[in-house]
This record gives structure tokens, C-alpha cells and sequence, in this order.
């Protein structure tokens, strides 16, 4: 049974497979579009220094960046941001900076602060952020490189240079938050949003 009532296709804007995967076991039908958008540039220019508020914005602007292509579609976006205290954590761009990353974050606390936003002809018309505190063992250096030996290029592609839903698992002692937060897509919010809309059939 098909869940989505829309007119017009739900449109993801993320090629996230982790993202993917949750909308798609969640029983909604979506195209992806990729949002064209300098993150860095955007969140330079904003001179916001919240987790939270960083990744509201660039959750905002990548759906309001394919929305403006999509008239009539409702469009996600989301963005996660990393926080060790007040250091903000991005992509790692290779395997020197992803073991930096897990030297500072190992034996640690950190937040991962998930944000949504969907935007309807380019108007932001529902946004949330979800928070998860994460907990990494403490690790030796011989431990940390077996593990990006094993993770391989997929630490690249991840803020902290991990991947729960894979090998990064190993790397964690505790974990506050949900699942869906954790992979980046605060689903239950997004959810209740589409079924107050009549978006949905359940």
C-alpha cells in the first residue's frame, strides 16, 4: 500500500544511504535530488556558532535549494553537525585528518545534533533538530588504525570519520539518543509533520 497522498513526489535532497534506507523501510515512496549548495560557504557567511542553529540552516537551505527547481514538491532536507564541546567537527577530507578526528574524540563525549527541514516552493514549512550524546572508548593508536584499515574510504563521507550503522559501532561505549538521530534524519518528527499535512495515508 502506498503511504504518500502528495500530488507530486516527495523529493529527498540528500543522497545520504542512510537516510534513504530510513525513509525507505519507513514505507514512503521519494525521488532524490542533490542540492547544489557551498555547506561551508553558507555557514561561514551566516557567522552562526550553535550546532543546533548550523544544522537547521543547512538542513533549510538544501531543501529550499531543490524546492526552487520543484515547484508544487514537498522537499527534505538534513544536515548533521558534530560538537566536542564547543569544537565543531566536519567531514574528515582524508585518512590523516579522520585519525585526528578520532584521537579527539576518543575516550569521549560528543553530540551529534540531526536536523530536518522541508520546504514547499521554496518556503521552509517544517524544521526540527534532534540531539544524541555518543560516548567513544578510549582507543590506542594501533586500535584507531585497524579501524580506519578496516572502515577504508567510508570514514570520508561521515562527520566524526564513523559510521554507526557500520564498523563505527565498535568504537563507541554508550549511546544517548535514538537511532534515527543518529543516522541523521530525525524521523518521528518528520513523520508527524507529513501526517498533520494529510501527507500520508497512516
Amino acid at each position: 500500500m502506498a503511504l504518500w497522498r502528495g500530488k507530486t513526489p516527495l523529493i529527498l535532497a540528500s543522497q545520504s544511504s542512510a537516510r534513504k534506507m530510513l525513509l525507505a523501510n519507513a514505507g514512503l515512496e521519494f525521488e532524490t535530488a542533490t542540492a547544489d549548495i557551498d555547506e561551508r560557504g553558507i555557514q561561514a557567511a551566516s557567522r552562526l556558532s550553535s550546532p543546533r542553529e548550523i544544522a537547521l540552516l543547512l538542513a533549510g537551505e538544501k531543501a529550499k535549494a531543490v524546492s526552487a527547481n520543484r515547484p508544487g514538491t514537498y522537499v527534505i532536507g538534513a544536515d548533521q553537525t558534530l560538537a566536542l564541546g564547543e569544537r565543531l567537527f566536519n567531514k574528515p577530507a582524508g585518512r590523516a585528518q579522520a585519525l585526528a578526528q578520532l584521537r579527539d574524540l576518543a575516550g569521549h563525549s560528543h553530540e551529534l545534533n540531526s536536523a530536518v527541514a522541508v520546504a514547499h516552493d521554496g518556503k521552509i514549512v517544517f524544521e526540527d533538530v534532534s540531539i544524541a550524546r555518543m560516548t567513544m572508548r578510549a582507543m590506542t593508536e594501533a586500535e584507531l588504525s585497524a579501524y580506519l584499515d578496516a572502515a577504508g574510504d567510508a570514514v570520508t563521507t561521515s562527520v566524526g570519520a564513523y559510521q554507526l550503522e557500520g564498523l563505527g559501532i565498535h568504537l563507541f561505549e554508550r549511546i544517548e539518543g535514538d537511532h534515527f538521530t543518529i543516522l541523521g534524519l530525525p524521523l518521528l518528527p518528520l513523520l508527524a509533520f507529513l501526517r498533520r499535512e494529510r501527507l500520508m495515508t497512516v
